[in-house]
């Protein structure tokens, strides 16, 4: 395509709010930590390599049976909080902007577990509840390239 000689509406996305497909047999549910795989279909948070933060899922989806794509989940990439994982992968404000990894859909951990674990997103704070995630799926890559 050619250079602008005029002025152009471009398309921007606002918000938060995002759809993505659902990989084969997954079942998403609201509230989880969504993460995208290598084919770019989004599947619950697991222990698992190759995979990256996407945000929290909105919406539950059962694509059981389903091949990828077949179903649609809404996700926010926003800033959740999730479980904190214990001893030494517990994460403390000492850890705040580095990189967390995904233990399940609920739980992030301080350490990749020995290259056993995908990046979940950036530790944003941390409280008695749980840690702050912020999503950011370029980011988190780059900070894990």
């Amino acid at each position: 395509m050619a250079a602008l000689t005029q002025d152009r509406n471009t398309p921007i996305a606002l918000g938060t709010d995002r759809v993505g497909d659902v990989a084969a047999d997954t079942v998403i549910y609201a509230g989880a930590l969504i993460m995208r795989n290598s084919a770019g279909d989004l599947i619950e948070g697991a222990t698992a390599t190759g995979l990256i933060g996407a945000g929290v899922a909105v919406n539950r989806v059962d694509n059981t049976g389903g091949s990828a794509g077949d179903k649609t989940v809404r996700y926010r990439i926003d800033v959740a909080r999730f479980a904190n994982s214990a001893s030494s992968d517990k994460i403390t404000k000492a850890d705040i902007g580095a990189v967390c990894y995904a233990v399940d859909d609920q739980t992030v951990a301080k350490t990749d577990g020995t290259s056993t674990r995908s990046p979940a997103g950036i530790v944003d704070h941390v409280d008695a509840l749980g840690v702050w995630v912020r999503f950011d799926e370029g980011l988190t890559a780059a900070l894990t390239a």
